[in-house]
């Protein structure tokens, strides 16, 4: 049997979050080979590939506030001035699209030079939203490129949405939808941090193991994301692994630095490192 596992690598990892639109192609090319060398490795292992939009899509979602949606038509504005609103709007949808698509080229361009089969399957084409959540989403591409030995990569991207019009989902959100679809048994979360801190920002103390009983106890030190970040900080994406690992296939997520030379590769083939979340 072949083993299904989500890989994220984050915005963090793979651009300076801190400089707008500035990416880290070094790291992308050694990512890509330590991938790469894994699955050689590892003839039974299939990814899905996923990547956070760092500082290329962050920052037009943050100055257009794309996440929000739409302002609510009760909104007492002329009628022409909420046009102009709604043009606005959707003008910052499409910015945060290219944006998101073009740090995906330049991640798919790491992954073909290693001598990867990988495609990018924009989840904008795919995804319904509703309220901020995946209401429907066809996944047979993605199932056929697993078939057929082709490396899908999403990311987070601008989705149509029935209630807000317009959004954003994250990497974890489109993760959480389809672990339930296509049952991964490991969900691998790359970042700069070595781990979840229990006192971020300071970093003094890595939690070793996060369990559903304990989230609560851990939560005030959690803290947000260093750099843009429109859709939430660590503790949402702890909360949202939580969620997987008591519901669905996954047995485990570990947070870990993707930074570190060798740690994918480590992680990839079964090792522990960084935080494991489980239940």
């Amino acid at each position: 049997m072949k083993e299904l596992v989500f890989l994220k690598l984050g915005g963090s990892l793979i651009t300076d979050k801190t400089q707008p639109f500035t990416p880290r192609p070094d790291v992308m090319d050694s990512l890509a080979l330590e991938i790469r060398m894994a699955l050689q490795a590892q003839p039974e292992l299939r990814l899905v590939i996923g990547h956070g939009s760092g500082s290329f899509g962050h920052v037009p979602a943050s100055e257009y506030r794309t996440r929000d949606g739409l302002p609510p038509r009760a909104t007492p504005l002329a009628h022409r001035e909420r046009d102009k609103t709604e043009e606005n709007y959707w003008k910052g949808f499409a910015e945060v699209w290219y944006q998101a698509s073009t740090l995906s080229r330049l991640v798919v361009n790491a992954l073909h030079k290693a001598g990867m089969n990988a495609i990018i399957l924009s989840p904008v084409s795919g995804v319904i939203g509703s309220d901020g959540r995946v209401l429907a989403w066809e996944t047979t591409p993605l199932r056929m490129s697993l078939s057929a030995g082709i490396t899908p990569v999403i990311h987070g991207d601008v989705v149509f949405d029935e209630v807000r019009g317009g959004t954003i989902l994250s990497t974890e959100d489109l993760f959480s939808h389809l672990a339930r679809a296509l049952h991964p048994e490991r969900i691998l979360l790359a970042g700069l941090e070595a781990g979840v801190w229990a006192d971020f920002p300071t970093r003094t103390k890595k939690i070793e193991i996060i369990t559903p009983d304990a989230f609560e106890e851990i939560r005030p030190g959690l803290g947000n994301a260093a750099g843009a970040d429109v859709t939430g900080g660590m503790e949402s994406k702890v909360k949202q692994m939580l969620a997987l690992v008591r519901e669905t296939s996954v047995r485990s997520v570990q947070v870990f630095s993707g930074d570190e030379p060798g740690n994918l590769t480590r992680v990839l083939s079964g090792e522990t490192i960084g935080t494991l979340i489980t239940a």
